[in-house]
């Protein structure tokens, strides 16, 4: 899935309130969604999460965290920064440095979406994951994009 971008930046960077966690990310992400699931919203107190994921060894990443299903927020502040998954790093769009780096690809669990939130143009829009459009099987999420 090509990554729908402004000018795609050779760096990003982000970090959480305080600064005691911060991440650097080299290249252009595999991709960028949204995921309207109940546990990445619950996650976030938000109406939907927003990420751009990249492989691990291009993502560095320094600072105390903690864990919970692969979901990082800093030890100190408290703010989510970062999923590790599956040998992907999902940085939080809004963690980085800089807005409006990205525009999504996809959104998943739109099922969830809130009736005042309009689709993404252009993003592939999936009413669950994205394995649910092959599977008739109802799947959660764990970090979902």
């Amino acid at each position: 899935m090509a990554t729908r971008t402004r000018d795609i930046p050779k760096k990003v960077t982000g970090g959480c309130r305080c600064g005691a966690v911060r991440f650097v990310a080299q290249g252009a992400p595999d991709r960028v969604g949204l995921c309207h699931c109940l546990d990445c919203r619950k996650h976030h107190g938000a109406p939907f999460y927003a990420a751009a994921i990249y492989p691990a060894g291009a993502v560095s990443l320094t600072g105390a965290t903690i864990e919970d299903a692969g979901r990082h927020s800093c030890a100190r502040c408290g703010a989510s920064v970062y999923a590790w998954t599956e040998g992907e790093v999902e940085l939080h769009l809004g963690a980085m440095d800089h807005p409006n780096q990205f525009t999504p690809d996809y959104e998943l669990w739109t099922i969830h979406r809130e009736v005042w939130l309009r689709p993404v143009p252009g993003a592939e829009q999936f009413l669950r994951g994205r394995e649910a459009e092959v599977s008739p099987a109802p799947q959660t999420c764990a970090a979902c994009p």
